[in-house]
């Protein structure tokens, strides 16, 4: 399987190179992006030297999956994945493009993550052995790490830019950014979206244990960008093998997360070379969760 790595297009105008994505301007339609979901993968916000070959249309296709699921709870910035409705100067770049991109309405980004958490995992967990106050939130005494929270908890962060860390805030904190009602609003949205698609997730065998959401305006409305419940972007966990009191197994990157946490490695650039086995069994992984949600392989 051919993996793509990076993508130039000459007729088109590159907007933004991110870790996975990369964004388009097109000539003659300016409140529209083309974005490409390329093989590239990250870890700890360092964009690993090897690809995931097929990586960028598994995402795509579980994004496109739920944008269709969630599109009543909030709007999308989802014009079509049809590369034959795509304004004429990409479509020559149709076997690039195939499977693994979207032509999007333009939107103002909020400068916020969007992270709702079921379960105590990753970050937050590390916090939480520290102090039982996380974020603004006073949690329970006593939770076992992967535990189900009581209700899902809105956990804002910063954006970094590419090779630095995000930062988790409070509510408070992102208030002070995007005002207190715009706050609630995106808090609001944000555990919505969890609460479904973690019913759905659940009746088909899986937890979402934590997901990130991005956010943009369009006309001073919210809605949702970027990708969706993807396991670049969330934790994927096997209901029938959940057990709190542990970390658990999951269809995500978490396994190259565990696999780089045993490297001598400061998670800085460059990053470590990826043998052929993690490569393939977190492309595996990926698949996985595509096959359990969608029903598709």
């Amino acid at each position: 399987m051919d993996a793509i790595i990076t993508t130039e297009f000459a007729d088109l105008n590159l907007v933004h190179r991110g870790k996975v994505r990369d964004m388009y301007a097109i000539p003659g339609h300016d409140d529209k992006l083309l974005m490409v979901a390329t093989d590239r993968i990250s870890a700890y916000d360092v964009v690993m030297n090897a690809p995931i070959p097929g990586k960028g249309k598994i995402l795509t296709s579980l994004s496109l999956f739920w944008f269709d699921l969630l599109g009543d709870v909030v709007e999308n910035h989802l014009i079509s994945s049809d590369i034959q409705v795509y304004p004429d100067v990409c479509r020559q770049y149709s076997e690039q493009l195939e499977g693994r991109s979207m032509l999007v309405h333009r939107t103002r980004p909020l400068p916020i993550e969007c992270i709702v958490r079921g379960y105590i995992s990753g970050s937050f967990w590390s916090a939480y052995r520290k102090s039982q106050d996380v974020c603004g939130f006073s949690l329970p005494a006593g939770m076992l790490e992967s535990e189900k929270f009581p209700e899902p908890l809105f956990t804002p962060s910063t954006k970094a830019e590419l090779g630095t860390h995000d930062e988790n805030i409070s509510i408070a904190e992102m208030a002070e950014t995007v005002g207190s009602a715009r706050a609630k609003e995106i808090a609001e949205i944000s555990i919505n979206l969890y609460r479904r698609a973690a019913d759905y997730a659940r009746g088909k065998g899986i937890i979402i244990a934590d997901t990130k959401f991005e956010l943009g305006l369009k006309d001073d409305r919210l809605i949702l960008i970027d990708e969706v419940l993807t396991p670049d972007s969330s934790r994927f966990w096997p209901l029938d093998a959940y057990k709190p009191g542990k970390g658990q197994p999951s269809f995500d990157k978490q396994f190259l997360r565990d696999y780089l946490s045993g490297l001598d490695w400061d998670k800085t650039p460059p990053a470590p070379e990826l043998p052929a086995e993690i490569i393939e069994k977190t492309r595996q992984r990926y698949a996985e969760a595509l096959a359990r949600i969608t029903g598709k392989r």
